[in-house]
């Protein structure tokens, strides 16, 4: 699958494609309803599925100090439309010319001319353009006067409600890891390059390895029992710390897996850490004997939650 940009004209073989229109960050249950009707409509018709997003996020634009909110990379986002069979994902840049596009403008313009496309799929309540000035009302009038059929996806609802990237980014703010998979279709998930850090973990017994939460939504702080998929495709499980690490001075906010029975060199590789289950709130320690004790515990809790004997049985 491709990645084009979508502030300019794409090739020519993804024109006269469907579009699933949206932010799609997360690629949760409702998005992928979205995503698999333009899927349908796409196949039917024998032209390419374009799933477009926008980067960065337009809450950035408008609210530049928002504390970190992403639930995907961009890099997320395409494995996952991948795996669903998307041709190419078309990431708007939005900055300050986008933000000040009409919503006439924008499907004329940028659907109609840039993507070229001949259908769009949405959610039912998208809007678009300067001041939210578009909606999918909107879309099907200025659509149907250029050849593009255009398609509403009401919201996909469990017993909680409409399923949406606010839910999940509530869940995981209150350490509910097991909801936010649900709402996910797969577990919250980070994915950054391996870092040097003070290497507390290895004089503790218990090497990590430090990842950067960058521009990722922050979970509760504490203790996860994880997974982690490394570079060459491996996955190994283990247990994390996210926090500002309160036993150690200065405090400092990192992502501290430690993977069960696992040495190599992990320093510089790119690794996605998957959020199973939390443990415990973070904690402060006072003593260095009281934090190992607990970290050992909090693996052999990890190991059970992840289905592995704790060692020695």
């Amino acid at each position: 699958m491709q990645r084009l940009n979508g502030n300019a004209p794409i090739p020519e073989a993804f024109r006269g494609g469907i579009v699933a229109l949206g932010n799609f960050d997360g690629v949760h249950a409702g998005h992928q309803a979205v995503i698999g009707r333009a899927l349908e409509i796409a196949r039917a018709r024998g032209v390419p599925t374009l799933v477009a997003t926008f980067d960065p996020h337009p809450v950035r634009h408008f609210q530049p100090d928002a504390a970190p909110f992403r639930l995907t990379t961009l890099d997320q986002r395409q494995r996952y439309l991948a795996e669903m069979g998307v041709d190419a994902m078309v990431v708007f840049s939005f900055g300050a010319e986008l933000a000040s596009v009409t919503a006439d403008d924008f499907v004329t313009r940028w659907l109609g001319g840039h993507l070229g496309v001949t259908g769009v799929v949405t959610g039912e309540d998208f809007t678009f353009g300067k001041g939210r000035g578009g909606n999918i009302s909107v879309l099907r009038a200025l659509g149907t006067a250029l050849g593009i059929s255009c398609e509403a996806v009401g919201p996909v609802c469990d017993a909680n409600g409409a399923i949406s990237s606010s839910r999940i980014r509530e869940a995981l703010q209150a350490g509910d890891c097991e909801t936010a998979t649900r709402l996910l279709t797969r577990p919250f998930a980070v994915e950054g390059p391996v870092m040097h850090g003070d290497k507390n973990g290895r004089k503790l017994g218990f090497p990590t390895a430090n990842i950067d939460m960058g521009s990722y939504l922050r979970p509760l702080y504490g203790i996860y029992a994880v997974r982690g998929l490394l570079h060459d495709g491996r996955r190994v499980d283990g247990a994390a710390n996210i926090g500002i690490r309160p036993s150690f001075d200065p405090p400092k906010e990192i992502l501290e897996p430690h993977f069960f029975d696992f040495k190599e060199d992990l320093y510089g590789k790119t690794l996605e850490i998957e959020f199973v289950h939390f443990l415990r709130p973070e904690k402060k320690f006072d003593s260095l004997d009281d934090l190992i004790e607990q970290i050992a515990r909090d693996c052999e809790a990890a190991r059970v939650i992840l289905g592995i004997c704790p060692s020695g049985d």
